[in-house]
């Protein structure tokens, strides 16, 4: 058995109706700078795409060859997921195969980042469940389209829950999801942060919250993004970069996945500020 202890801020009196569970200033004043951070990744991913990233942007129009190549490197980037380096994208281009080869990527001794969902005991075999994921629809653009009718929120629901693959976990799913509709390939919006289970964003949101409950997390999360005039994808990113441990001596280093140039947005650090009373 393996215990994990969670190091907390002293409770200074620090108290805010919209997140409950904190009652530190410094960890609230934490949260507002990683609400910040992650608020600036997303528009960097829609304004100026960092590494491959501008790649899969500027893919062609749907049902192209080159557009499955770009569906293909976004998916690779959400499971092997970017490192916390100067090269952010390496592990993904050393592990990098086409689309159109059939050709799963051999991942032995790449280097995988800090929320990747490769699991070295699995092989390839969320790789090639993917693959037949999306051969069942025809392509990964049909797959990741879905019906013509969806709303963005309704079909970023929906294909959260049709890439339940084996080993490819929440986050993963949740990041590719966001980044395909930040870079403009599905048009894809988070209404719900997916929360539940086990992984590092959900307990960061259940000691946040104050709450175990799923929908009562998912509410809390929507009135945090509201009063904060952010938007809800951004609490991804933030809540498990808050959880994240710190290293020895002390400090805390922030998961970028792949924006490491971008630094918190300030005018969303204010209004994080100025909803939780900072």
């Amino acid at each position: 058995m393996r215990v994990r202890q969670v190091a907390r801020e002293q409770d200074d009196g620090f108290r805010s109706r919209l997140i409950p569970g904190v009652k530190a200033s410094a960890a609230a004043e934490r949260l507002a700078e990683e609400l910040a951070f992650a608020t600036a990744r997303l528009a960097l991913l829609a304004d100026d795409p960092p590494g491959l990233y501008a790649e899969v942007a500027v893919s062609p129009a749907a049902g192209s060859p080159e557009r499955e190549e770009a569906l293909w490197i976004a998916f690779l980037v959400a499971y092997l997921c970017p490192l916390d380096s100067d090269d952010p994208f390496a592990g993904v281009r050393a592990a990098r195969t086409s689309w159109a080869s059939g050709e799963l990527p051999r991942l032995e001794d790449v280097p995988l980042g800090p929320r990747t969902a490769h699991d070295p005991a699995r092989g390839t075999a969320t790789l090639a469940a993917y693959r037949t994921w999306a051969e069942r629809a025809g392509s990964q653009d049909a797959a990741f389209a879905g019906e013509p009718s969806w709303t963005p929120a309704r079909r970023f629901a929906r294909d959260y829950e049709r890439l339940a693959l084996p080993g490819l976990h929440r986050d993963a799913r949740f990041d590719l999801l966001v980044t395909l509709g930040q870079l403009g390939l599905h048009e894809l919006r988070a209404e719900a942060l997916q929360l539940g289970g086990a992984d590092e964003t959900t307990v960061a949101a259940k000691r946040i919250f104050g709450i175990a409950d799923t929908l009562l997390l998912e509410r809390r999360a929507g009135e945090l993004a509201a009063a904060a005039q952010l938007p809800l994808a951004a609490l991804d990113l933030a809540l498990w970069n808050w959880s994240r441990a710190p290293q020895p001596g002390g400090d805390r280093v922030r998961a970028t996945l792949g924006a490491s140039a971008s630094e918190p947005d300030a005018d969303a650090y204010a209004r994080v500020a100025a909803a939780l009373g900072l």
